[in-house]
């Protein structure tokens, strides 16, 4: 069903290396983050993404306030004082470094209401990677968690799988 609405609103599928990614080509380019076009989309299980021709990503987070999962700087400046790599060496390398941030639009808990068994937790995020399978490209988008609670805001799942390990063993 969803590539025949890919194909009715002609976006072709692009053959990708990576498994956990989709891609599409959009007809006409669209703008994102204010100012960057692309034509490129990527589809994740929890998200969408624009794939901009952007090799470093780190400026464009800053504007956005996402924040950096694990900043790399520290350990690039004490390779250099160390006399491990050249700074030379460093900017060389630079494309292949892994970059995966996110800054929290929504965080919102609703509990199950009277009768009801189970409630939602929900998280949308702004966020931005770059993968090895896109080198010199910056993924920009947003991602989608919904994740039924119960009453105790406890994930309904882990206490499913907790539930059939007591059951059975580990899973």
């Amino acid at each position: 069903m969803a590539r025949s609405v890919a194909k009715k609103r002609r976006w072709i599928a692009i053959k990708t290396t990576n498994v956990l990614v989709n891609e599409d080509e959009l007809p006409a380019p669209i703008t994102v983050a204010g100012h960057y076009s692309t034509r490129r989309v990527a589809f994740t299980s929890g998200g969408v993404l624009a794939i901009l021709d952007l090799a470093d990503p780190t400026v464009l987070a800053r504007v956005k306030g996402i924040e950096i999962g694990a900043d790399p700087n520290p350990m690039i400046e004490a390779t250099i004082a160390s006399g491990r790599a050249t700074p030379e060496e460093i900017e060389a390398a630079k494309n292949s470094r892994k970059f995966l941030g996110e800054r929290t639009l929504v965080d919102r808990t609703a509990l199950p209401a009277a009768g009801e068994r189970f409630g939602t937790h929900t998280v949308i995020g702004r966020n931005m990677s770059t993968l090895t399978s896109h080198p010199g490209k910056t993924l920009y988008g947003c991602s989608y968690r919904i994740e039924p609670i119960d009453e105790d805001c406890r994930s309904l799942w882990v206490t499913k799988l907790a539930e059939r390990r007591q059951r059975s063993g580990p899973v």
